[in-house]
């Protein structure tokens, strides 16, 4: 069932253990394989490098598969940030394997977010969130400013479209983001609604807070976007199509992850050079809101040797590593020092202007959720996807969102 390579190019001591990571998809990006074996070199043990699925989806539905049959095929498992809640049964409590020195140090929400019923599942491995991109040559040309709210975003974008489309370019459009009824859709109505004031859909306390006259109000101005800042299309955008309209030079503003940086300032993109980012805009009277994205390190309860599996995990997310991980790959640290080093800014300048999105982050309700957060997130996206799609009023689709989710709270999350 699991393709893997063994890395044993030294003599290993009479006391080595074996251990197989799960790392990524193999690709250049994928730092884990180097460090597991650097790992097993100064720790006298056999790491075998288990590549993954590059899709998030069917990754989860192998780590489920390997899982629910209590296989001891794979020790260590990086998992996405949504994860820990639903997969917590079959993972370890690193707190039981680790010192306090290797759980210290990370930004809380995420360790929050990596607890679930007081166990530690996870260590932060690195992270993403939200962030407004902005076309600074348009608002320079139009005297604008970055927008701090999303009445401000909808007013601005409106005003640089309309002005663009006249000098020619018809294909402007204000504002893009992920509007396809799927994940990325629950990340985005999360920001707008927290923003507004208008909670996270579920409370910590595992209480459903949906509907609410904020939230309302924030999936009506989104909901005005379609067919005016926004293309009808967008309600079929994931992030690669925002990210391909935007760096085509056909959008004005853009929602989405950090790693569009690079791909935007790359040599011959047409909009190399002429956009920044921000975080993401406010409600009135609410604050700036970015879903928290990012994949950490778990220990699978099947192990044979859980103790050093932990140890792993741990030396993967350890602050050296980390940086490492920054500064080669651009991957945005779990460790706040991390985002004041000098060595990090100097080769990632881009790093050090997501600190505060990072810090201020909010986590989808995952955790509290567990194995329902599937079917969570899937009413929340398709309740939303009817707002913007003009079939149902925001008010009635929140209600029906409520009943849906304390239905599922009720089968226990």
């Amino acid at each position: 069932m699991l393709a893997g390579l063994a890395l044993l190019p030294f003599a290993l001591p009479a006391d080595a253990v074996e251990i197989t990571i799960a790392c990524g998809d193999g690709g250049e990006a994928d730092f884990c394989p180097e460090l597991a074996q650097r790992w097993a070199e100064a720790n006298g043990h056999q790491v075998n490098i288990v590549t993954t699925p590059p899709s998030p989806t069917e990754k989860l539905s192998l780590y489920q598969q390997l899982l629910g049959s209590h296989s001891q095929d794979v020790d260590v498992l990086m998992v996405d940030i949504v994860w820990p809640g639903l997969l917590a049964e079959h993972l370890v409590d690193l707190n039981e394997y680790l010192p306090d020195s290797a759980t210290e140090g990370f930004i809380p929400s995420l360790m929050a977010n990596n607890t679930v019923q007081g166990k530690l599942v996870a260590l932060p491995w690195f992270t993403d969130a939200g962030l407004l991109y902005y076309r600074h040559d348009l608002l320079d040309k139009y005297d604008a400013s970055v927008p701090q709210t999303w009445r401000a975003l909808t007013d601005t974008a409106r005003q640089i479209q309309t002005a663009e489309r006249e000098a020619g370019n018809q294909r402007m459009h204000g504002f893009v983001f992920q509007g396809r009824a799927y994940e990325g859709l629950t990340t985005n109505a999360l920001e707008w609604v927290a923003s507004y004031g208008g909670g996270t859909f579920i409370d910590e306390k595992g209480q459903v807070t949906v509907n609410n006259v904020n939230a309302v109000t924030a999936l009506t101005l989104a909901a005005s976007w379609i067919g005016d800042i926004s293309p009808e299309g967008v309600r079929n955008y994931m992030e690669e199509e925002a990210r391909g309209v935007f760096q085509a030079g056909n959008a004005v503003f853009m929602r989405n992850w950090p790693y569009a940086w690079s791909l935007g300032q790359a040599d011959g993109t047409p909009i190399q050079g002429k956009f920044a980012v921000a975080p993401l805009p406010s409600g009135p009277d609410g604050q700036s809101v970015a879903t928290l994205g990012g994949w950490n390190w778990a220990v699978s309860r099947y192990s044979e040797h859980p103790a050093i599996a932990a140890d792993l995990a741990a030396y993967l997310s350890a602050a050296e590593q980390q940086k490492s991980h920054a500064i080669m790959y651009g991957r945005n640290p779990t460790r706040p020092a991390l985002y004041e080093d000098d060595d990090v800014l100097a080769a990632q300048p881009f790093i050090g202007e997501l600190y505060q999105t990072v810090m201020n982050g909010v986590p989808r309700p995952a955790s509290i959720t567990g194995d329902a957060y599937p079917r969570v997130s899937n009413a929340i996206f398709n309740r939303v996807h009817e707002v913007l799609s003009g079939d149902v009023e925001p008010s009635q689709a929140l209600q029906q969102l409520e009943s849906e989710l304390i239905r599922l709270g009720r089968r226990g999350w």
